[in-house]
């Protein structure tokens, strides 16, 4: 049957309350006898607090409570657990005795207003001891370096390994090495991490933040606090962006434990430069890459190290990794590939999550000598791609496992033809400008498959008038995955999606989900989308061969309907009202669903630049984006994905950074001064999805909202090269116009 939902664009079903400013968010929120937090962080790199003086600060007038890092409890957690049983490195507490970046959090005031916090916290004297402070990931991985945690700074390793790497270099009729280095980034959402805790007389601890797994942080704050699960309650009403900078835990235990010692609800709204010093980064790495290749091109052995600078914690850092360690071999033909990659602490601020989890970082990497590699052996870049590209046939080398139908080789043609690559590629620069064009390939997965559990559950019901309500553990992030959700059920059911109302993760209405990070949201939460609505389709049609003595039925239009005889139909409405009445019983279905493989969505970019000779300022003109989603379930949103993708690929690419002092202090955290990418400064983009089918997806769809970020760096990155002939290493790109005459 033609479907008529899927495949059709629809905006975000929030869409028009964000639109028109009566969205809610936490910020948003007040609470009878709320107070206001406010944190005091370090000023110093590393060290030890010796004391506390809240003597002044207390004195304030509306100044409720002081919670320092002597008075509450010191049980170390990880920010980045997921869920209850998560086997991952405990090192971080609410408030540090030992602080480990410019940013680390040592007290906190909670008061009647937000002026009279933020007095008291610049009242309070700190005295430290100072420790040495490393920020350098290589030297902090050397032996002699001062352990920022005791154990050193070196956390464990992950390999992964395929073929024989020393028998392929062996072979190969060229090897190349090359060292590469990314920068941290800041997720940049509008929306700043906030969040209300409410502790009551009852022992029981009702949060409302604006985070990506409510179900993680219920467990995070029963560990911390020493609280059953049943006894606290995590809600998220709406999130103003996040891109993974929401799904570790930063703020909630603070509020958390002042509203504990007050017994008030306390708000905790970070500023800007909080946000830039005390959240969490992407990930900076430095990346070793030796290649080996036949005199055609193909590549025969790739040998990857990497050293991936967590910061201060270790939070998602193993996490990260091990993603990086898997999306490495779902591109390429390469028979030989060993991976070793190592997490290092330094005395930065935490990185963690954010879009694309370790993709950006080695694709960068693999992609940018793909380019070196084009040009010292004469080879079209997109003809080298083509040569070493996995197809839709291919086998992830380690396990010898299907890949599941990439389209790799499809993006290429498509996205060559429509970026006109033949074309501009031959273009030379007008007058004091060099002309550029480069590409690079990029993947990113569908979901923890193999990693995690993997799963959703989800409870959906059937209303008097028809209308059906989903209740969901998805946070919608302002990407659409609850608006997709909607679009399956109302296909299966015969309505239209405004028929489908949500309830979104509140821990104690909605039944469990593992969070909403690794592109799931398509292909783990929409397939379960897809089956709990087909529970509730069979016990609607179950009902309705009762009433109308026929079993050829289908859903069509918000009626059940004889194929044979048209006449013999009966509303949804009337089905619910049916049940209720001769069975006293509502129509509701509880259902679960598990990732099924783990599948790879893929992207192609492709960039023309210009670099303009007397500054070297690089210019990026046109740009055209071409993925394989399987089968685009929602066009409007998957377009809006990758435009997205794209402003956060330029910025990583041309712009965004963290510049520290040399005693640690981040100096550019304010969005003037970071620099992201304006509306005015994006070039010209054309985006195109290619025909494809996943098998094991709802629908035949897969993710797009991570893996569009992740060609771009390195697409541009070729392109300067082009242009310039000068070969770069470094994120953000920066071109010295004494290179550029030489």
């Amino acid at each position: 049957m033609k479907e008529k939902i899927i495949g059709k664009g629809y905006p975000i079903r929030d869409s028009i309350l964000k639109a028109t400013g009566h969205k809610i968010y936490v910020d948003d929120m007040k609470f009878p006898n709320m107070l206001y937090g406010k944190i005091l962080y370090s000023t110093i790199a590393h060290g030890k607090v010796k004391s506390i003086d809240t003597t002044e600060a207390m004195k304030v007038e509306g100044v409720k409570a002081i919670a320092t890092c002597f008075n509450t409890p010191h049980i170390k957690y990880n920010s980045a657990l997921r869920f209850y049983d998560h086997d991952i490195p405990f090192t971080e507490t609410i408030f540090s005795k030992t602080v480990r970046f410019v940013g680390d959090r040592v007290a906190a005031v909670a008061a009647e207003t937000m002026e009279a916090a933020e007095k008291a916290v610049n009242l309070i004297k700190v005295e430290y001891e100072e420790l040495p402070a490393v920020f350098d990931v290589e030297e902090a991985a050397k032996e002699n370096a001062y352990p920022i945690h005791p154990g050193g700074n070196v956390l464990n390793e992950i390999k992964a390994n395929a073929g024989d790497v020393e028998k392929g270099f062996a072979q190969a009729y060229k090897i190349y090495e090359d060292r590469y280095e990314v920068q941290p980034v800041n997720h940049g959402a509008l929306e700043p991490h906030t969040c209300i805790a409410q502790y009551t007389i009852d022992n029981r601890l009702t949060v409302h933040s604006s985070c990506q797994n409510v179900f993680a942080f219920r467990v995070i704050l029963s560990q911390i606090l020493e609280m059953p699960l049943h006894k606290i309650r995590m809600i998220t009403p709406s999130i103003g962006g996040s891109f993974g900078g929401k799904l570790e835990m930063t703020i909630e235990p603070v509020a958390a434990i002042l509203s504990k010692m007050t017994m008030q609800p306390v708000k905790v709204t970070l500023t800007r430069k909080e946000v830039f010093k005390s959240t969490r980064t992407r990930h900076a790495a430095v990346m070793y890459i030796k290649t080996g290749v036949k005199e055609s091109g193909e590549i025969i052995a790739q040998d990857i190290n990497i050293l991936l600078n967590t910061g201060s914690y270790a939070s998602s850092c193993y996490n990260v990794l091990g993603a990086l360690s898997h999306k490495i071999y779902k591109v390429y033909k390469i028979p030989n590939l060993r991976f070793r990659g190592v997490p290092v602490y330094t005395n930065i601020p935490i990185a963690g999550a954010m879009r694309g989890y370790g993709s950006p970082q080695i694709f960068f990497a693999q992609q940018a000598q793909m380019g070196k590699i084009a040009k010292d052996l004469n080879i079209d870049l997109v003809e080298l791609q083509k040569i070493n590209a996995a197809l839709p046939d291919g086998v992830d080398q380690r396990f010898n496992s299907p890949l599941g139908n990439p389209r790799i080789l499809d993006c290429l043609n498509e996205g060559s033809e429509i970026f006109q690559w033949e074309r501009k590629k031959n273009i030379v620069g007008e007058k004091g400008y060099k002309h550029g064009v480069g590409m690079a390939i990029g993947a990113h997965g569908n979901g923890v498959f193999g990693a995690h559990r993997d799963y959703i559950s989800l409870a959906l019901k059937l209303n008097e008038d028809g209308t059906t309500t989903l209740l969901t553990g998805v946070h919608d992030m302002g990407n659409g995955s609850v608006t997709l959700q909607t679009q399956m059920i109302a296909e299966v059911l015969g309505i239209t999606p405004d028929k489908v109302e949500t309830l979104e993760a509140d821990t104690d209405a909605v039944p469990w989900n593992l969070g909403d990070y690794a592109s799931r949201g398509l292909y783990v939460e929409g397939a379960a989308a897809k089956r709990v609505a087909e529970k509730l389709k069979r016990k609607i049609v179950e009902l309705a061969e009762e009433i109308l003595k026929t079993k050829d039925l289908i859903l069509e239009d918000g009626y059940v309907v004889s194929q044979s005889d048209s006449s013999k139909k009966i509303s949804l409405s009337d089905i619910a009202v049916y049940s209720q009445k001769e069975k006293e019983a509502e129509i509701t279905v509880v259902e679960s669903h598990r990732s099924e493989a783990g599948i790879t969505s893929y992207g192609v970019h492709f960039a023309e630049v210009l670099v303009e000779e007397e500054t070297g300022k690089i210019k990026v003109i046109s740009y055209t984006a071409c993925h394989d989603s399987g089968k685009v379930i929602n066009p409007l949103a998957a377009t809006n994905q990758l435009d997205g993708g794209i402003h956060m690929g330029l910025g990583y690419a041309l712009t965004e950074d963290y510049v520290f002092d040399e005693k640690g202090n981040m100096t550019n955290d304010s969005f003037g001064s970071y620099k992201m990418f304006r509306a005015h400064e994006m070039p010209e983009i054309k985006t195109h999805f290619v025909k494809g089918f996943e098998e094991t997806g709802p629908y035949g769809g897969k993710s797009i909202g991570e893996c569009a970020v992740v060609p771009a760096a390195p697409a541009i990155l070729n392109a300067v090269y082009d242009a310039t002939g000068i070969e770069i290493k470094k994120l953000p790109i920066k071109i010295n116009k004494e290179d550029l005459n030489d």
